[in-house]
């Protein structure tokens, strides 16, 4: 069966098939794929049945391989055939074979000769085979045949090229004896693929056909029509002795006699036939092992070390192990709290580039959404002048007063102080919901016991809700102590004096003039029909908010001033990924072009929270809903009296300025109270009471059950380390025992016209 090496190479290529294939992995070894290519009846089919020993495959005239045929022969004590489409069944008849691929074939392709490039997948054990894949193809046509598709030529030389180009594909040209040698469409797809000869066997059919008085003896001989690996010629069964049942033994008995009793081909007979030709794919086989293994070693030796580490822990790994599953659980709540406080706090290693943690999300809640909760509830001018109105009136009851009364002043700012409850109580809730979904985020680590990982999210989940109740009685504690004394000494408090002289106008303090407060992308959505939504690069100042073509801020498209501006919110469309806002000036004006609003969309809605937050920093504040409609507004709530307005603007400046240094102390403690009340109480928590509850939780055992995913893992990890390791000791084995032969050198082949 060929030289030495190969005899012990392929009980060792087994084993190593047999080490990755116990683990349902595929060992890569990428192994020559024999495909069988030539035109219809040129007789591919029967050298494939003579290499098997077996009839097995669809007979008949025209096309009659419709699919590809993977045929992979695997060497084996036992004799039977499996199809991939059938698992599980084994196939001991080769008729039934014969009869399962025909079935299979019209399955995908018709009864009618259609063909399709799915590959049927036949694998036979047998003890008369070596380890070879061939592939039987359709046969190269030229004209389409009942319901063939007219491009039937096209069809098939793709398929015939998606396996020919494969540099491991070795590729059997087979031409039948009868016909010109020189219009090969066999050898001419070869040459397109194989230019250099180095892959190309050519196998002639049908010598027992030729004319009397003539041979083929100089093309065996390699002087007529040159190939550099030459020709090898078979006989197979005609037609007769197929349908006279003639054992495939005795054909290649016949094929031998033939050989031999033949005076042109007496003198090669060693070199002709189905055995040489067996042999000459063994060799083949030999010498694409030997130069696959150096590349495939090194691979096998890095897949080995990267799975080092992981197998290490799993070597001495005992499942019911109750010191394992202590320290596990230790290990395990120890690292959960650590990747907690990073998310939290924040850290140097391993930083996240793909979005912001919950550390970073509550910072942007305490610092752009907050604020501009504050301040939105804040200020509403006509409804407070109408609310100071009444309360300066109703202090003087029926008489009228002389002086500004401070009665008034208290009621119009505890009232206003009390509004503060809301975005006060939104903030922890919105802090809240972040630090669960941080909780969620470290538990993930904790998969592989998923009875821990619910139990951890629950106990720490239940302690942030327990520790809600403290937070938001605290805040609203603050709210409180703020309402019981109004403090009209603060040395920040503008006081009486101040408040007359004051004019409304300059109580809106801007930030520095030209100061830049804030730059980014964002989109203008405009119509279609003005032209359509379009990104530009943004600079918003203390004064005007400017928009450029890019960020190199060169070519400026237009300058807003801020006076009048106010934010109103837009409800994203239907269609719309963005999150949309809109600026309008509160003098009915237009704001750019002939658009009353311009809107503006961010990709997310923290961005929008951004954007609002910079722009209350340039005094560009939100619209208010106005739950009353202003001309339903009763008469007697606006007054021509002189006194009475300097009053209302009096207390309208000190309320602006006392709520301003509310603001300010709110703003500065509800972040503080949160930290301390809620994140560093559950930082604590984890630290120092998790473990404590978790062994008070149940059973530990039942708490540290690995999922069935993990024991699948580690159970694939450890059998394929094995495998790795038994490859790499076969490996070494293959190299010792191989003997290799060399390529023959290179011939003529001009002669073959390129395929067209």
């Amino acid at each position: 069966m060929g030289n030495r090496g190969m005899e012990d190479l392929i009980p060792l290529i087994n084993k190593l098939q047999d080490a990755f294939s116990s683990i349902g992995q595929s060992c890569n070894l990428d192994l020559p794929q024999i495909a069988v290519v030539g035109g219809q009846s040129a007789g591919k089919s029967s050298v494939l049945e003579n290499f098997v020993g077996r009839d097995f495959l669809p007979r008949g005239s025209g096309i009659v391989t419709r699919r590809p045929l993977i045929l992979q022969l695997v060497n084996n004590k036992a004799e039977y055939a499996e199809f991939l489409h059938c698992k599980g069944k084994k196939f001991v008849d080769f008729d039934e074979v014969r009869a399962e691929i025909e079935a299979e074939t019209d399955r995908i392709t018709g009864s009618n000769k259609g063909i399709s490039p799915i590959p049927i997948n036949l694998r036979v054990y047998s003890p008369h085979v070596l380890n070879l894949t061939l592939i039987d193809l359709p046969g190269m046509t030229k004209v389409a045949v009942g319901d063939q598709p007219p491009d039937i030529e096209h069809q098939i030389r793709d398929m015939l090229m998606q396996f020919i180009t494969k540099e491991s594909c070795l590729i059997l040209a087979v031409t039948p004896a009868n016909t010109d040698l020189a219009n090969s469409d066999a050898l001419k797809i070869a040459k397109e693929v194989d230019p250099q000869g180095l892959r190309t066997i050519g196998v002639i059919t049908k010598l027992d056909l030729m004319d009397e008085g003539t041979d083929a003896k100089d093309i065996f001989e390699n002087k007529l029509l040159p190939l550099r690996r030459g020709y090898i010629g078979v006989v197979n069964r005609s037609q007769k002795d197929i349908d006279g049942k003639k054992d495939i033994r005795a054909a290649l008995a016949a094929e031998r006699k033939f050989f031999l009793s033949h005076p042109a081909y007496r003198h090669i007979a060693e070199r002709m036939g189905t055995p040489h030709l067996q042999k000459t794919l063994n060799q083949q086989l030999t010498n694409h092992i030997r130069d696959t293994l150096p590349g495939l070693r090194s691979k096998l030796q890095s897949q080995l070390l990267s799975l080092e580490k992981e197998v290490e822990e799993y070597k001495n790994f005992r499942p019911d192990d109750p010191t394992r599953k202590t320290k596990a659980l230790l290990q395990m709540v120890q690292q959960f709290g650590l990747d907690f406080e990073k998310c939290i706090e924040g850290s140097g290693d391993q930083v996240d580039t793909n979005e912001l943690s919950g550390g970073a999300k509550i910072n942007r809640i305490f610092h752009e959404r907050f604020p501009f909760e504050l301040v939105k509830i804040v200020f509403d001018e006509k409804e407070l002048r109408r609310e100071i109105s009444h309360a300066i009136k109703n202090v003087h009851g029926v008489r009228t007063g002389l002086f500004t009364p401070d009665l008034a002043f208290e009621a119009i700012v505890k009232k206003q102080i009390v509004k503060l409850k809301t975005p006060c109580l939104k903030c922890i809730d919105l802090v809240i919901q972040e630090l669960i979904n941080t909780v969620r985020q470290c538990t993930n680590k904790l998969n592989s016991y998923p009875r821990l990982r619910e139990e951890t999210e629950r106990i720490v989940t239940t302690h942030v809700r327990e520790r809600e109740g403290k937070t938001k009685d605290q805040v609203l504690l603050l709210i409180d102590i703020e309402l019981s004394y109004i403090n009209t000494n603060h040395e920040d408090f503008i006081g009486f004096a101040n408040a007359q002289q004051r004019n409304t106008a300059t109580n809106k303090k801007r930030a520095i003039p030209n100061q830049v407060i804030r730059k980014g992308w964002l989109t203008i959505n405009i119509s279609i029909m003005k032209g359509g939504s379009k990104e530009y690069w943004f600079v918003l100042t203390a004064e005007s908010l400017s928009w450029y073509k890019d960020e190199e801020e060169k070519e400026k498209k237009y300058m807003l001033p801020l006076d009048n501006l106010k934010i109103r919110d837009v409800e994203k469309g239907f269609m719309s990924t963005k999150h949309i806002f809109a600026i309008f000036n509160t003098e009915q004006r237009n704001v750019y072009k002939d658009l009353r609003q311009i809107e503006l969309a961010c990709d997310s809605q923290e961005d929008v929270d951004s954007w609002k937050a910079s722009f209350l920093r340039a005094g560009v504040y939100p619209e208010k809903d106005q739950t009353d409609n202003e001309e339903a507004a009763p008469a007697d709530t606006v007054s021509m009296d002189p006194q009475l307005e300097r009053q209302v603007e009096t207390i309208r400046n000190l309320v602006d300025s006392y709520i301003g240094i509310i603001n300010k102390s709110i703003r500065d403690l509800v972040p503080k109270t949160i930290m301390h009340l809620m994140i560093n109480s559950a930082k604590d928590f984890i630290h120092s009471e998790l473990l404590a509850y978790l062994y008070s939780s149940g059973d530990q055992a039942s708490l540290m059950e690995e999922s069935a995913d993990q024991a699948q893992r580690r159970d694939e990890m450890l059998r394929m380390y094995n495998a790795l390791k038994e490859a790499l000791h076969i490996i070494g084995d293959i190299s010792a025992n191989t003997i290799s032969t060399p390529v023959p050198p290179p011939v003529n082949d001009t002669w073959i016209q390129e395929a067209r």
